[in-house]
């Protein structure tokens, strides 16, 4: 940046206002003194998830109220300052516009995130695709990816259910995800990921193109009255957990699969030892699942209306991960890419997440 003017400013004061404003905070305050008063009951910690909830919720809400509030004293400040320097002095505050600019717009992507489940904790299921063991090494270093990319978000990333390869990796695997606004930021990574190198499991090294399909559901609370699961419509098995095992994978028969009969849906749950634990965490994804079906019939209703049509699947590929005989990163919606794949498959995410969201 080689100048800086008081339109600049008066545009990116107009911007933050307007953002504030989107963000129903007095609705959000209120909202917290509700839980404030829920969390003082005597009875609080009896159910320890639901606690967990709550107190997840205050400090999310606490945090966007409280950096909302820092940005607009920020902005004011330095338009004082700005207002108060000689034009030669001004340039030397461009570090600090900068700065001050990039924190606005990270702030700014939660302008996008109003969905009614956008601040829900995710279900995110990696499944590889065709091509045995390449395929399915390239599912266990996206699990990896989105492992790590939770633990940059300050996220819990914890390992439902895993059938490992038989060979290597993982066949599928599914995570639970849990962070104010999870959901809302990754619930468009679903779809085919790409990925193109030197086999390591092939003697001759010849390039590979290996595919995996990425499948994100919000978490859905008990309370939810839109989504009701009859007792009469499921069909509840205890199986052993799948795959070689490992220390992710519960190897005894408390592992849970569930079925709904109406649909012909079937979830897993392994991550517990205990089977009524298992079983819980696999209503809470077969309802996130039902809710997805509901979501794709009126998004398909839509494309009819409008004329679109878009065949789901494997050809819904969203991005290709390159790593021979260049490096590149590049997602095929947005067009932001990098030739830092390493650090991208480490988990750094975030310019592809926030691109996305903001392509709503």
């Amino acid at each position: 940046m080689d100048l800086l003017s008081k339109s600049q400013l008066t545009d990116l004061c107009t911007e933050i206002n307007s953002t504030i404003a989107s963000l129903n905070l007095e609705e959000k305050k209120s909202r917290f003194g509700e839980l404030q008063t829920e969390s003082m009951e005597e009875n609080f910690w009896k159910d320890t998830n639901r606690a967990r909830i709550i107190l997840s919720e205050m400090d999310a809400i606490k945090a966007e109220i409280d950096e909302a509030a820092k940005i607009k004293e920020e902005i004011d400040l330095f338009i004082e300052m700005f207002d108060g320097s000689k034009e030669e002095e001004q340039n030397e505050l461009i570090p600090l516009y900068e700065t001050l600019l990039s924190r606005f717009n990270q702030f700014q992507v939660l302008k996008f995130l109003s969905g009614k489940y956008d601040p829900a904790d995710v279900i995110l299921s990696i499944h590889a695709g065709q091509g045995g063991t390449e395929a399915n090494d390239w599912a266990q270093m996206l699990m990896r990816m989105y492992i790590r990319y939770a633990e940059r978000m300050g996220w819990k990333a914890d390992i439902i259910h895993m059938v490992q390869g038989t060979e290597a990796g993982i066949s599928t695997a599914t995570l639970n995800i849990q962070g104010r606004y999870a959901f809302g930021k990754l619930k468009r990574e679903a779809g085919t990921h790409r990925l193109i190198r030197l086999s390591p499991f092939n003697a001759q090294n010849l390039r590979q193109t290996s595919f995996a399909g990425v499948e994100v559901i919000p978490v859905i609370e008990d309370d939810d009255t839109d989504i009701v699961i009859k007792s009469e419509d499921l069909d509840i098995k205890a199986v052993r957990a799948g795959g070689a095992g490992g220390q992710h994978v519960n190897k005894t028969s408390s592992a849970i699969q569930l079925t709904h009969i109406p649909t012909g849906i079937t979830v897993h749950s392994s991550e517990r030892r205990d089977q009524s634990q298992n079983r819980k965490t696999a209503l809470t994804i077969l309802k996130a699942k039902l809710w997805q079906l509901e979501e794709e019939k009126r998004d398909n209703e839509m494309k009819d209306i409008k004329g679109e049509h878009k065949i789901a699947g494997w050809g819904n590929q969203i991005r290709n991960y390159v790593l021979h005989p260049y490096k590149l990163v590049k997602d095929l919606r947005t067009g932001i890419e990098t030739s830092n794949a390493e650090k991208v498959l480490d988990g750094d995410l975030e310019a592809f997440v926030e691109a996305q969201v903001r392509l709503q």
